[in-house]
C-alpha cells in the first residue's frame, strides 16, 4: 500500500464490509428491473453552439470501439430500454469479465452486482468507511485488469480522515475486507474527484478535485486537483513525470471522468462559473486551474479541445463507444456525443442528446455488446426526482 505523507494514519485495515447476506433482490428491496426494450426511435439531437473546440481540433475519422459487437458510425444514437430503476445516486460502473455489471452508490455505500441477461441486481457489500456529505462516499470503481486471477475490485471512498483509493476481493457475489492502496488524498464537501480507470499499460488512473481549496491544484506535494497514475499496489508507477509521486497531470478543479482512445487518456473536468472542459490529458502538464478556467492561451497551460458553458454541462462520466467520446452532464441534464480524431488525439463537434428527458446523468461506461450504459443522479440532492429514480439506461451508440 502507498501511504501519501501528506496524511500519516494509523491501521492497515480501516474500512471494513458489511456483507449483503442473501445473494439476490431481497437485499436490494428498492431496485426494479425492466428488460431492456428491442426497438425504440432514435435520439433527438439539440444543435450546439455554445460547445466550442480549440481550434487546434481536427476533423476526426470514426473508428470500431475495441471488442465492440454493435457497429459504430454516424447513425444516430438509439435508445434501447432501461436496465435498473430504483437506484440511490449510482456513481461507479464497470463490467466483469462475464459481462455482469458492478454499480457503486454514494450515499448508501453500497456494491451492487447487476448479473445476467435480466441485470438481476445483488447486494456484495456495503462500504461501511465511507463518509457520505455533499459530493463525497463511495465513488468510483474499476475492475482489476487481472480479475480472473486475483478477483479484485478497486474503489474510491471518502472517508473521515481522507479520499482513498481501496481494494476488495469479489468471492461468488460477496464482496471481502477492503484494504488501503492510496491513502491522503484531500476530501471535502465539495470536489472529491473520484473516478477510476485501468490504461492499456495495466496501471490505475485516479481523478481527484481541489476540495474546495483551489491551491492544492497546482501544488506538486498535494494529491488534490490531479489525475494520479498508480501501480495495482498504490505505488507511483513507473514512468512518472516525478518518479517518487503517483501525479501524472495537474491543475485540475474536479475531474470525474476519464477514457482512453487507444493509448491517448481523456479526461471531463467541472468549471467553476464560466466553462467545463474535455481535456486531452499527456503526463506532467499543468491544465491551469485556479489561474485559468477553459481556454486561457497562456504558454504554460495546457488548453482543454472542447468547452462548454457551464449550464450546458458539468461533465461527469466518460466514455468511448461507437469510434466517439460520450459524456454525461449533471447540471446540463443531457448526454454529450464528441467527435475524436483516429489519433486519439484531437476533439471535434459536440452534439447534445436526452435534453432534459431523463435529468442529471452522471457515469457513462461502454457495456461487453458495445452499447452505453449511463446513471442518472437526480437523487444526490441536487436534482429533481421522477419515477423510477435513479436509473440506469442501455443506448446504442
Amino acid at each position: 500500500m502507498r501511504r501519501h505523507p501528506a496524511l500519516a494514519l494509523v491501521g492497515g485495515l480501516l474500512g471494513t464490509l458489511v456483507l449483503g447476506g442473501c445473494l439476490d433482490e431481497g437485499n436490494s428491496t428498492d431496485v426494479r428491473i425492466l428488460e431492456t426494450t428491442p426497438d425504440a426511435t432514435p435520439l433527438p439531437a439539440t444543435p450546439t453552439p455554445s460547445a466550442t473546440t480549440s481550434p487546434t481540433a481536427s476533423p476526426p475519422a470514426p473508428s470500431q470501439a475495441p471488442g465492440a459487437t454493435l457497429t459504430p458510425g454516424d447513425r444516430e444514437p438509439r435508445l434501447l430500454g432501461t436496465v435498473a430503476t430504483g437506484l440511490s445516486v449510482p456513481w461507479g460502473l464497470d463490467f466483469l469479465p462475464d459481462g455482469d455489471a458492478v454499480v457503486t452508490e454514494r450515499d448508501s455505500g453500497r456494491v451492487l452486482l447487476l448479473r445476467g441477461e435480466q441485470h438481476r441486481v445483488v447486494v456484495a457489500g456495503t462500504v461501511e468507511e465511507r463518509v457520505a456529505q455533499g459530493e463525497a462516499g463511495l465513488l468510483g470503481v474499476a475492475v482489476s485488469p487481472d480479475f480472473d486471477d486475483d478477483r479484485l475490485l478497486y474503489l474510491y471512498v471518502s472517508t473521515a480522515e481522507d479520499n482513498r483509493v481501496v481494494r476488495a476481493r469479489l468471492e461468488g457475489a460477496r464482496l471481502g475486507a477492503t484494504e488501503p492502496v492510496l491513502t491522503g488524498i484531500p476530501n471535502g464537501f465539495i470536489h472529491d474527484g473520484g473516478r477510476l480507470l485501468f490504461g492499456p499499460d495495466g496501471h490505475l488512473y485516479v481523478s481527484t478535485g481541489d476540495a474546495g481549496e483551489p491551491s492544492r491544484a497546482p501544488d506538486p506535494d498535494s494529491l488534490g486537483g490531479k489525475i494520479l497514475r498508480i501501480t495495482t499496489d498504490g505505488e507511483p508507477a513507473p514512468g512518472n513525470p516525478r518518479p517518487d509521486s503517483p501525479v501524472f497531470s495537474s491543475g485540475h478543479r474536479n475531474v470525474q471522468g476519464l477514457a482512453f482512445v487507444g493509448d491517448q487518456l481523456w479526461a471531463s473536468e467541472f468549471g467553476d462559473s464560466t466553462a467545463d472542459e474535455l481535456n486531452r490529458i499527456d503526463g506532467g502538464q499543468d491544465h491551469g486551474w485556479p489561474a485559468v478556467e477553459g481556454v486561457g492561451d497562456q504558454q504554460r497551460y495546457v488548453d482543454p479541445q472542447v468547452t462548454w458553458g457551464t449550464g450546458e454541462a458539468s461533465p461527469s462520466g466518460l466514455a468511448l463507444a461507437g469510434g466517439h467520446l460520450w459524456l454525461g452532464a449533471l447540471q446540463g441534464e443531457r448526454l454529450w456525443r464528441v467527435e475524436v480524431g483516429p489519433d486519439g488525439r484531437r476533439a471535434g463537434e459536440a452534439t447534445a442528446y436526452l435534453v432534459g428527458e431523463h435529468g442529471r446523468m452522471r457515469s457513462v461506461a461502454q457495456a461487453p455488446d458495445g452499447s452505453l450504459w449511463v446513471t442518472t443522479s437526480n437523487r444526490d440532492g441536487r436534482g429533481d426526482p421522477g419515477p423510477g429514480d435513479d436509473k440506469i439506461l442501455r443506448i446504442r451508440p
